[in-house]
C-alpha cells in the first residue's frame, strides 16, 4: 500500500491541516506501459491553493477525499515500458503520495545536466521555466529595462531577479524580513526593499526614481499597485500569481489603476506551459547560466511525507527562502 494525502474539504480563507488526510491507497496493476515509482522530491507551490476551490480554472480543481497531485522527482522501481528501466529518474505530476504508478507518457526521463534531480522541480522545471518565459516572453523584457520583482527570495522571484540581470537589465527586488532582503541582495539585485519596513509606494519610488519598464507579480495587491503607481509609458507586466490574494475573502482594491491608460501599460497573465515549444530555449539558457554561476538555486526541504501540508502552508507564512520542497 502507498500513502497519499487527500484534500478532505475546501478550505475558506487560509487552509489548516484539518482540511488534509493522509490515507493508504491502492496502487494499480502494473499493465503493459505502465510503470511504478518511488518518489524521492514533491513539491508544494502556490497555484495548488487555486485546486482547493471548487472554481473553474486552467487546471482542475482536487477532488475531495481522492490523492491530491504535483510535481514529483522519483525512482523507477518497476516498468513494464521500453523506455524505462529500474533506477531511471523521473519527473512526473503524482506527487502528494510515497509511491506511484502510472503510464509511461506521463513520466519524463531526467535529462544528466549534472545538477540534483530536485533542481527539476525548481530551477530547471516549472520554477525556473515561469521565470524564464515570464520575464522574456510575457513581459518582454530586454537589456536596459528596469525591472521589479516582488517575492524576490521566493523559488520563481530569485530566478527573475539572476536572469534579469544574467541579460543586462536593473533589478529592484521586494522580499519580507531582514534574512530574505540580504539573500536578494546576494543574488545581484540593485536595489532591494523590505514591504515590511514601509508603504511599498513610497519605498518603490525610492528605489526607482525613474519608475519601472517591467513589473514581475508573484504577490498582487498592494506590489501590484506600487507597480502601477510607478510604471513608466509602455511598461510590461508579467501576471505569474497573486500569493497575498489567495487566501483573502474580499477583492483586491487599487488606488492606481488607472494608469494603465496614460503609461499604456501592458498586464499579461501566462502560465509556463504556454510555452513548451520552447523548452529546448530555456533548457540551453539556464543550463549555460547555471555553468557559469551567474543562476543559482536555493531549497527550503522539509522531511517527511508526513509534513508535506505544513510545509505547503509554509509558503503563506513566508518559511521558504527559494524552493520549498518535501523530501521522502
Amino acid at each position: 500500500m502507498a500513502r497519499a494525502w487527500h484534500l478532505m474539504s475546501r478550505p475558506i480563507g487560509m487552509p489548516t491541516p484539518d482540511n488534509f488526510a493522509l490515507k493508504e491507497i491502492a496502487l494499480p496493476a502494473l499493465e503493459d506501459g505502465m510503470v511504478r515509482v518511488k518518489n524521492h522530491f514533491l513539491s508544494v507551490d502556490p497555484y495548488m491553493r487555486g485546486r482547493m476551490n471548487d472554481t473553474k480554472s486552467y487546471v482542475p480543481p482536487f477532488a475531495l477525499d481522492a490523492p491530491m497531485e504535483g510535481g514529483a522527482v522519483g525512482e523507477v522501481v518497476e516498468s513494464r515500458d521500453p523506455g524505462f528501466k529500474p533506477g531511471d529518474t523521473v519527473m512526473h505530476m503524482l506527487g502528494w503520495r510515497d509511491e506511484a504508478v502510472a503510464p509511461a507518457s506521463a513520466l519524463n526521463k531526467l535529462p544528466d545536466l549534472g545538477v540534483a534531480p530536485q533542481a527539476f522541480l525548481g530551477i530547471l522545471g516549472l520554477t525556473g521555466g515561469t521565470a524564464y518565459f515570464g520575464l522574456l516572453e510575457a513581459a518582454s523584457a530586454k537589456e536596459g529595462d528596469i525591472v521589479f520583482v516582488s517575492a524576490a527570495a521566493g523559488a520563481v522571484g530569485s530566478a527573475v531577479v539572476q536572469i534579469a540581470k544574467a541579460r543586462g537589465m536593473t533589478v529592484i527586488g521586494s522580499a519580507g524580513g531582514a534574512e530574505k532582503c540580504d539573500y536578494v541582495r546576494t543574488l545581484g539585485a540593485d536595489e532591494v526593499i523590505d514591504y515590511k519596513a514601509g508603504p511599498l509606494v513610497k519605498s518603490l519610488g525610492a528605489a526607482a526614481p525613474n519608475g519601472i519598464d517591467v513589473y514581475f507579480d508573484n504577490v498582487g495587491g498592494d506590489h501590484l499597485d506600487a507597480a502601477l503607481a510607478h510604471a513608466r509609458k509602455d511598461a510590461r507586466f508579467a501576471i505569474c500569481g497573486m500569493i497575498d490574494n489567495y487566501n483573502r475573502g474580499e477583492p483586491a482594491m487599487f488606488r492606481y489603476i488607472m494608469r494603465v491608460i496614460g503609461m499604456r501599460i501592458r498586464l499579461q497573465g501566462f502560465i509556463w506551459t504556454d510555452y513548451l515549444g520552447h523548452m529546448g530555449d530555456f533548457y540551453r539558457d539556464m543550463g549555460g547560466w547555471i555553468a557559469n554561476g551567474q543562476v543559482k538555486s536555493r531549497e527550503t526541504v522539509v522531511d517527511g511525507l508526513e509534513q508535506t501540508p505544513e510545509a505547503f502552508l509554509g509558503l503563506f507564512w513566508g518559511k521558504n527562502t527559494g524552493k520549498m520542497l518535501v523530501k521522502l
